[in-house]
């Protein structure tokens, strides 16, 4: 680098906070940390405090449920994912190469769509019962038992069914990451194919395991579509209730507040079981397991444990939701669906780009910058994604709300002219919102991409006079845009699928595909919310697919 650079980049530092780069960065990170610190505000100092009512009245049930809740899923989704991973990692058999993808599919069905066809197909005027009747000849539901279907069990079946994928995932790679000379060790020793699975597969693999159920809880409490339909009450159904129901926001802010110390905890003893079990590959010429054949009833029962996930997580729901498609194709030019999908495609293609260009500006920015705080910044503004979208929306609604007022008031007293709600009357809070929800998936894509770039062709962009925009553009842009694009991709499907966030913070008569999704299946008119179910996995499938490809 020139001497006339060396001199830039110190002037540069000696400027501090007047660098766009580092400002723009901090001006980011705030803005993704805001809703955290706000609903913990309102937490603390509510305008009614209603602390003494809920502790006394509903808030041991939401915490209870939601542990409980919490708890079975993780157990659930931990055993079905590692165990169906460990299958796929040592084992050949019949659909094998196609089940280790097709495992991944019920990421493309949100957990509520799970729910709703779960219930059209086990209800009592549904295909099973209606089918047990007409065989046994039993004429009402006083004639034979059936397990109840709006309950907890079934909440707990359905999101573990939809959320396993993520320790499937995460298990999957570590299982494959492990050496062969371990294994063979292990069987040298006399262990059998259980024995290495629990002595040594299993505790090499504890670290990703914890991280892959660690997410599905953290999904779980951030799930409001599935509880709600199965009338199980949560934390996250509290805050519904308590703002929405007894219009007191404060008291929203106090159970958000609740969720979030719960997230928080659970991340922290995440990361620090991981902290205290590690292991390292102490050899230099590492060598892959190799996968074993398995024939006869061994090879059948593989089969067997690895398509009841599959089906239960995705064949059942797409079957059902699908079969109902096709039975209303009049639904499909119904105008309200097509101005949900248009709002659909609007909100979240503006969250992805903005999402993805903050990202983006954060990450470059803090590489830029010389000083401790952006950079200790950075890690923390991916809380976003562990805080639930019930959480976020009570964090930007209600000062956004004030702000909103605030400015209408002002431009009226000003001009004479009203011009309304700007920011809540419109959008805007829906796009804030999904940008902070998923921040975290934009920044975590551009830092690790960027940090596959050589530190010298920066250098030398800017020892050829090139300055730090030009170097953004000119030479980071062309080596990261296949992680930018898949970040893109990832952002605006789960943007498609959020539905706590968009439900509190969509204008008046704003449907989404989720949240039309929601309505009508809360109407009992599965018809009618198929259409654009069908619309919200196809999006899913996309980016399951490019998933799918990324790991390889």
């Amino acid at each position: 680098m020139s001497a006339e650079t060396f001199t830039h980049d110190a002037a540069r530092r000696r400027r501090g906070w007047a660098d766009p780069w580092s400002a723009g960065a901090i001006a980011i990170a705030a803005i993704v940390l805001a809703p955290i610190v706000s609903v913990l505000g309102l937490a603390l100092f509510p305008s009614d405090n209603i602390w003494p009512h809920l502790i006394a009245t509903t808030l041991p049930r939401y915490i209870g449920n939601t542990a409980l809740l919490m708890g079975a899923v993780g157990l659930v989704t931990a055993m079905v994912g590692t165990g169906a991973a460990w299958i796929i990692a040592r084992y050949r058999f019949p659909l094998s190469r196609w089940l280790e993808w097709l495992l991944l599919l019920p990421l493309a069905i949100p957990a509520y769509v799970g729910a709703y066809a779960l219930v059209d197909l086990l209800e009592y005027a549904g295909p099973v019962q209606t089918g047990l009747r007409a065989v046994f000849g039993w004429q009402s539901a006083r004639d034979y038992w059936f397990p109840e279907i709006r309950s907890m069990g079934a909440a707990i079946i359905v999101l573990s069914a939809s959320l396993y994928p993520y320790v499937y995932l995460l298990s999957r790679a570590a299982f494959r990451e492990q050496s062969g000379s371990s294994e063979e060790v292990a069987m040298s020793l006399g262990a059998g194919a259980m024995a290495r699975f629990w002595r040594v597969g299993l505790p090499l693999a504890r670290p990703a395991i914890a991280a892959g159920v660690a997410i599905v809880m953290m999904e779980t409490v951030n799930d409001f579509g599935t509880v709600d339909f199965f009338a199980v009450q949560t934390l996250t159904t509290g805050i519904f209730s308590v703002w929405l129901e007894s219009n007191n926001a404060g008291g929203a802010a106090q159970i958000a507040s609740v969720v979030l110390v719960l997230v928080i905890l659970l991340v922290t003893l995440e990361k620090l079981s991981r902290r205290r079990v590690q292991f390292f590959n102490l050899s230099s010429r590492h060598r892959p397991i190799e996968r074993k054949e398995l024939g006869g009833g061994a090879a059948v029962l593989a089969l067997v444990l690895c398509l009841i996930p599959f089906g239960m997580g995705f064949v059942l729901p797409a079957t059902v939701i699908l079969r109902h498609a096709l039975a209303n194709v009049t639904e499909w030019s119904d105008p309200a669906l097509l101005r949900a999908l248009g709002n659909t495609l609007t909100v979240g293609g503006l969250a992805a780009v903005t999402t993805v260009l903050a990202g983006v500006f954060l990450v470059y920015g803090v590489r830029l910058s010389g000083r401790s705080l952006p950079r200790l910044l950075l890690p923390v503004t991916t809380i976003g994604y562990a805080a639930p979208g019930a959480v976020l929306a009570v964090g930007i609604l209600i000062p956004l709300a004030t702000v909103d007022n605030w400015m209408a008031d002002t431009f009226e007293r000003l001009t004479g002219v009203d011009i309304g709600l700007v920011l809540t009357g419109s959008a805007f809070a829906l796009v804030l919102a999904y940008a902070v929800r998923f921040f975290a998936i934009a920044q975590g894509a551009a830092d690790a991409a960027m940090g596959r770039v050589s530190p010298s062709l920066p250098m030398a962009a800017r020892s050829l006079g090139r300055s730090q925009g030009q170097t953004l553009v000119e030479v980071y842009y062309p080596l990261i845009r296949g992680s930018i694009g898949s970040a893109l991709l990832l952002v605006f499907v789960d943007c498609v699928k959020e539905l706590p966030a968009t439900l509190l913070l969509r204008p008046f008569n704003y449907d989404t595909l989720a949240t039309r999704v929601h309505n009508e299946a809360s109407l009992e008119n599965l018809g009618d919310a198929a259409p654009a179910a069908v619309l919200i996995i196809a999006v899913g499938l996309v980016a399951v697919g490019l998933l799918a490809r990324a790991n390889r």
